[in-house]
């Protein structure tokens, strides 16, 4: 898979990323194309946020 990777496919290798580590092409194609672009490391954000939201809901204990 090239190292060029479109704004799809990264969507697709950021949320890979939340299930399972990434091969190191895949890492690479990742940070290569975060560079570049402006939407997709506000996407990245968004995810990070929300993975960290749910940790916290996990957490969440009712003690009232």
């Amino acid at each position: 898979m090239p190292l060029m990777r479109n704004c799809k496919e990264v969507t697709a290798l950021v949320i890979a990323r939340e299930d399972r580590d990434l091969p190191v092409i895949d890492r690479a194609a990742l940070r290569v194309h975060m560079v570049m672009c402006k939407a997709c490391p506000t996407f990245e954000r968004q995810v990070l946020t929300m993975r960290n939201a749910l940790r916290q809901w996990r957490n969440y204990t009712d003690d009232e």
